[in-house]
């Protein structure tokens, strides 16, 4: 027995925790449970609503970082880039095939700024020309959140409101449906379970921590330098779908990296063990990659970032049931000393 662990005996184990109710009072208590799991969504997503301004920020934030990204998908542009420039002004920026334009030579230096500054000759006001051939690279626009007609912006509120506050009312949903399924499970399934809640809920937000922080700007990125190779370009993005977009993609990853938590639940109830678990490798790689394209929108990038997350996982869990049955044979054998 593990240290820390409470020696149960195992009749006591398997006896069940709460009191022995009808069909019909368990029917009393799915109809509560709904009641409140509906109540405390009603009252995020309320909040939630008040808060349309803040999720627009936290919504923005991807693409703001993802400006900040470079993704390589063709070789490097080397046409020099000139910034023309009135008083500070950005007037217009664009690209040169040479670096002599009439009998003005603009230098070798990849960034350059042809600064237009007011001067006085008298009573009159001229423009003179200014090269600035040690110029930093310009600095990048990030992509904005737009809406394409009077009616997205109260949909697209709606929208946020009710993914948000399902985010929010999550514990509080969560609780509830414990409340519900907790007195009929013996003692022994409570501890597993208790476990596995801890460590699926530590995993999902994880997931969805990782999908935000880590691979939403990086998808936004390609999506925008994989369009400008194609000869288009992305000036704004539509609000509602792209907010449906990272939402789906985020409880994608979330309910994704609950698969440690289901496979180990198996080794425990001794349907897979580690040489099973190895042998699912090369099906795992397909596998993962089905998944990737179910869980999350289709985007081929955040469907790879997927599958090698999940990948990644899996293989965890494999070497987890590893040290399980190691550690499980070590004590057999100090047992039969």
């Amino acid at each position: 027995m593990a240290e820390g662990e409470e020696e149960i005996p195992p009749e006591e184990q398997e006896v069940e925790g709460g009191a022995v109710k009808s069909f019909l009072e368990h029917l009393e208590d799915l109809r509560w449970m709904l009641i409140k799991s509906a109540a405390a969504l009603f009252v995020c997503m309320l909040a939630c609503l008040f808060a349309t301004k803040q999720l627009m920020a936290i919504l923005q934030w991807p693409i703001d970082r993802a400006s900040q990204r470079h993704v390589l998908l063709v070789p490097e542009d080397t046409n020099q880039i000139v910034t023309i420039q009135l008083s500070g002004l950005v007037l217009q920026t664009t690209k040169l095939t040479s670096n002599l334009t009439g009998s003005l030579d603009l230098g070798t230096n990849r960034y350059v700024i042809l600064q237009l500054d007011p001067v006085a000759e008298g009573t009159n006001t001229l423009l003179a020309l200014r090269v600035v051939t040690n110029a930093p690279p310009p600095a990048v626009a990030a992509l904005k959140l737009s809406f394409l007609s009077p009616a997205d912006p109260f949909m697209f509120a709606i929208h946020m409101a009710f993914f948000a506050g399902a985010i929010l009312a999550s514990p509080f949903i969560l609780y509830f449906v414990g409340q519900f399924v907790m007195p009929a499970l013996k003692i022994r399934e409570k501890k597993y379970f208790l476990r596995a809640f801890f460590f699926g809920t530590f995993l999902f937000l994880a997931g969805v921590a990782f999908a935000y922080f880590g691979v939403m700007p990086a998808a936004v990125k390609f999506a925008v330098v994989y369009a400008e190779w194609m000869g288009a370009s992305v000036p704004f993005l539509n609000a509602t779908e792209f907010s449906s977009f990272m939402f789906k993609f985020m409880l994608g990853m979330g309910a994704g990296f609950e698969l440690p938590v289901v496979l180990l639940a198996l080794v425990k109830i001794g349907l897979l063990n580690y040489k099973k678990l190895s042998a699912m490798r090369r099906y795992m790689i397909v596998g993962n990659l089905v998944l990737g394209a179910i869980l999350t929108t289709p985007e081929v990038f955040t469907q790879i970032c997927m599958a090698i997350a999940l990948q990644v996982l899996f293989e965890s869990a494999v070497w987890i049931a590893w040290y399980w049955e190691w550690r499980d044979k070590r004590r057999q054998g100090e047992a039969s000393r």
